[in-house]
């Protein structure tokens, strides 16, 4: 070797000896022929002994293969492997960061020639650590975001919660809010337009909630540190990432944060931190409220849905986060037995009241099995002459220590717990059983109607067609006999109900629209629907021998009625002289206090007698 190549030699040898990054030379065996001190460092943890001969006996473990893929690669320049990595913690070394995560190498490794390979070890133990809290942060965002709606989750709502509470448990006079928002009858839309439509409906529900509380869609920043608020708009890009810092909070909070998320399937809460007292909860209250209310494009059809809100102020003094969110439930259950699309601020009264409910609901569920729930039945009779029509069946609940518990107690708790099926079949085949019993008793001269209130829940439950073919099949009954009363607004809600009216009405039954007036339907809508009967309102019939108006309401009524080939009846007439006018209107019949309270078996079954014809 010339003196000129020997010392550009020497200058490569001290290159390779004193380069940053890790180099070996090896034999096609894997004897180390050249290695310099970066390498020696790094891959020293490797060497159980200390000795480190062969390259492929330290990369035993990692790379089994290593061998022969070297074999295998082309040369000059061929790739043996890239970015091999090795773990220390796997080959059992102590070795590791500051931070003491295990340390990773990287090695690629190149065949130069015929019998030599040229490997780089380089320490990526930063680079892994980054990729795998990224990797981290990723999962952890996306378990914290609705995959629906991309708005926080209810892990997310409920550490929000907490940082209001432990704010305003640190300043007294720092206050917040909870905004509990449920859609009013969502799963009309569901039953009606198909789940899509109803996954449609909760996405637009979110972009109005996000827009109704002024939140940007802010999504990325801010998760990790625990900071700010708000959620993506609904179906938005960035759907898995984090939740940001919220947006101008306008009128409803002072220097605070807002979160709106979803809870459950058609649940969001908005948590204002730092609202302007109860009456900038109230305003977002009812600016949520009507922003729900409006009007939804859905696949080509309009779709009308509205919510109801619960507000809860956050206090000091509550234990957790979970009881802030049930008193907003609380106050959200509160609007929706208002009647809905609407809000109501939570009063600690309404924990007594639902605990009422709660312990109703549980001897309810007893009072079904041990038989405590009894039939009352209210005369309906022939206004032309007074005779007996028939009788209205009602349900009453003997309560063992509070006696008599009206309808109105337990009705809705009975529909809410889904006991409305089995209460209302009870019902159904007591009153059946009862007029079979007049009609044994009192041959041609026994009453020839039994009427029963059907409920919501009762009649979208698709076994009701096979309990009436039952109670009608057992009590041996003409299915004329039967009348099944159903309220107006019930009638008009939706086509699935509509069906459910025809299946009945094919069996034979008697069907009457109770409480007509009240509703949302018209006269003009009469022919619509398959029944028989129209019962007129007790509010107008209490008027009808005051007020003009209500005179004319009642008997346009009764010739729409007519005209249509329907029975009417007068419900809750008091005195003769209402008698006397509805009579001169031409309705049929008539039903109320002039002539009966509801009555039990007994008492009815003596009325009845008193007033039968002579056999």
């Amino acid at each position: 070797m010339s003196e000129t190549a020997a010392a550009a030699h020497e200058a490569l040898m001290q290159f390779l000896y004193h380069a940053p990054i890790g180099l070996v030379q090896t034999t096609l065996d894997g004897e180390i022929t050249m290695i310099n001190p970066m390498s020696s460092q790094l891959l020293m943890p490797l060497a159980a002994g200390g000795g480190m001969d062969n390259l492929f006996a330290l990369l035993l473990a990692s790379a089994p293969q290593l061998r022969e893929l070297a074999h295998a690669a082309p040369y000059p320049g061929g790739t043996v492997c890239e970015d091999l990595r090795v773990s220390l913690e796997c080959h059992g070394a102590s070795h590791g960061t500051s931070d003491g995560a295990p340390k990773t190498l990287s090695l690629r490794v190149l065949r130069l020639d015929a019998n030599t390979l040229m490997v780089s070890v380089s320490d990526i133990s930063t680079a892994v650590r980054g990729e795998r809290q990224r990797v981290a942060a990723e999962v952890r965002d996306a378990s914290r975001i609705d995959a629906l709606t991309s708005m926080p989750n209810r892990s997310v709502v409920l550490e929000r919660v907490e940082q209001a509470l432990e704010r305003s448990r640190r300043d007294p006079d720092h206050d917040f809010a909870v905004l509990f928002i449920n859609g009013d009858r969502f799963n009309r839309v569901n039953v009606t337009l198909g789940p899509a439509a109803g996954d449609e409906l909760l996405r637009l529900m979110a972009a109005r909630v996000n827009g109704a509380v002024r939140l940007r869609d802010a999504v990325g920043a801010g998760l990790a540190a625990g900071q700010g608020a708000g959620g993506g708009a609904a179906g938005g890009a960035n759907a898995n990432a984090g939740i940001g810092t919220a947006g101008d909070a306008g009128d409803l909070a002072s220097a605070g944060q807002q979160t709106a998320g979803r809870l459950g399937v058609d649940e969001f809460v908005v948590v204002l931190d730092g609202v302007r007292g109860r009456e900038g909860a109230a305003a977002a209250a009812q600016r949520l409220v009507d922003a729900l209310g409006k009007p939804y494009s859905i696949a080509g059809a309009t779709v009308h849905s509205t919510a109801s809100v619960g507000v809860s102020m956050g206090h000091h003094d509550a234990p957790d986060a979970d009881a802030v969110l049930q008193d907003a439930s609380l106050a959200m259950r509160e609007a929706k037995r208002s009647g809905g699309a609407r809000y109501c601020v939570f009063e600690p009264l309404m924990k007594e009241r639902a605990w009422r409910r709660a312990s109703l609901e549980g001897e309810l569920r007893l009072a079904l099995q041990e038989g405590q729930l009894f039939v009352v039945f209210q005369p309906i009779t022939h206004l032309a002459d007074g005779s007996v029509a028939g009788f209205e069946a009602l349900v009453r609940w003997q309560h063992p220590l509070r006696g008599v518990v009206s309808p109105i107690e337990f009705i809705e708790i009975a529909e809410e717990t889904g006991l409305i099926a089995a209460l209302g079949a009870q019902v159904l085949h007591a009153a059946c059983q009862q007029l079979a019993a007049w009609q044994r008793e009192f041959g041609a001269r026994a009453p020839q109607l039994m009427s029963v209130n059907l409920s919501r829940a009762q009649i979208i439950e698709p076994t009701l067609v096979a309990e009436v073919q039952h109670a009608l099949r057992t009590s041996g009954i003409a299915p004329a006999c039967l009348q099944l009363e159903i309220t107006e607004s019930l009638a008009a809600e939706n086509p699935i109900i509509q069906a459910r009216l025809h299946e009945l009405k094919a069996l034979g039954v008697m069907l009457a629209l109770d409480d007509f007036g009240t509703g949302y339907s018209s006269l003009a809508s009469l022919h619509q629907w398959p029944v028989d009967v129209i019962k007129i309102d007790r509010s107008f019939v209490s008027q009808i021998d005051t007020s003009a108006h209500h005179r004319v309401l009642v008997e346009a009524t009764v010739r729409v009625a007519r005209s249509l080939g329907m029975g009417t009846v007068a419900e809750g007439v008091e005195t003769a002289s209402q008698a006397q006018m509805l009579k001169a209107l031409n309705c049929d019949k008539g039903q109320g206090y002039l002539y009966a309270r509801p009555l039990p078996v007994i008492e009815a079954t003596q009325w009845l007698v008193a007033r039968l014809p002579r056999g």
